[in-house]
């Protein structure tokens, strides 16, 4: 007689970790502007840090006014998955502690994974090969520095997303390389607003054309977003209606132009503090 067949235990997905699992806050990010907890999760057996930001912990924006951060943080997750380029770490909606909010993967950053060289201030009037210029920064004593950003393809697809949700705060701080070469973006609180807010220090590809793959990714998400499609169906509970038309809008416009967007002068350009 035959053994009988051992089915091996089911794993359990980062996102259902992240959205099922126990949290427990073990400390808080002072430096935040809104609420941000520290905290473990468990499920299954299965235990991850991450992040918890509760809708009760943030301050109202005059120029967000519907929605939340933390509905638009998911969202943001979503159109990154969509592009297949996994440039937000996992990100659910759910309830914690201290009520609804969003819970994300704790990023630790890589020692090795070249965040300082992804962003610089030199004493030079050009960037040097495989650099790109972002503008010239005060310095203090009246001296400025030219503050420039690796011609990194990570960058710049990270780049195209922001134009795509409308970024409106890509600050270096933003930005967390991790094992394996990879590079995440994180706080995406203030995004996909139906103006145009993109503000980021990623502006070192304005006015260039698109790589062919992000033409590919942005038909890809065209299609996505189109009514009945799948990452339509999830912003719509994310987001409002005209915020989700604006993206479609967006999208649209990236692939008539074929190019990276510019500053359009009618919005500050640069985040502040940048970092």
């Amino acid at each position: 007689m035959s053994a009988p067949e051992r089915i091996p235990p089911r794993s359990v997905t980062t996102a259902e970790l992240l959205a099922k699992g126990e949290l427990k806050v073990r400390g808080r990010i002072r430096e935040a502007s809104n609420a941000v907890l520290f905290c473990s999760v468990t499920y299954e057996g299965r235990e991850a840090s991450c992040v918890y930001k509760p809708v009760a912990g943030e301050r109202p924006l005059w120029d967000f006014p519907d929605g939340n951060l933390a509905q638009r943080e998911v969202a943001a997750y979503e159109v990154s998955e969509a592009t297949g380029w996994g440039l937000v770490p996992t990100t659910v909606l759910r309830d914690g502690p201290y009520g609804e909010g969003m819970c994300q993967l704790w990023i630790e950053a890589s020692a090795d994974g070249g965040g300082s060289e992804l962003l610089a201030l030199v004493d030079a009037e050009e960037p040097e090969a495989g650099w790109k210029a972002i503008g010239l920064a005060d310095v203090g004593e009246g001296k400025t520095a030219l503050l420039v950003h690796a011609d990194d393809e990570r960058l710049r697809r990270l780049a195209v997303l922001d134009a795509v949700i409308n970024n409106a705060d890509r600050k270096g701080g933003h930005l967390l390389p991790a094992d394996e070469g990879r590079l995440y973006g994180i706080d995406h609180g203030v995004t996909f607003n139906a103006e145009n807010k993109l503000r980021t220090l990623l502006w070192g590809w304005a006015g260039e054309q698109l790589t062919p793959e992000a033409i590919d990714v942005l038909q890809a998400l065209r299609e996505a977003l189109g009514d009945g499609g799948g990452l339509a169906t999830k912003l719509a509970e994310l987001i409002t209606a005209v915020e989700l038309d604006a993206t479609r809008a967006r999208v649209d416009a990236l692939l008539a132009g074929g190019k990276h967007p510019e500053p359009s002068g009618e919005w500050p350009a640069i985040p502040w503090p940048p970092v």
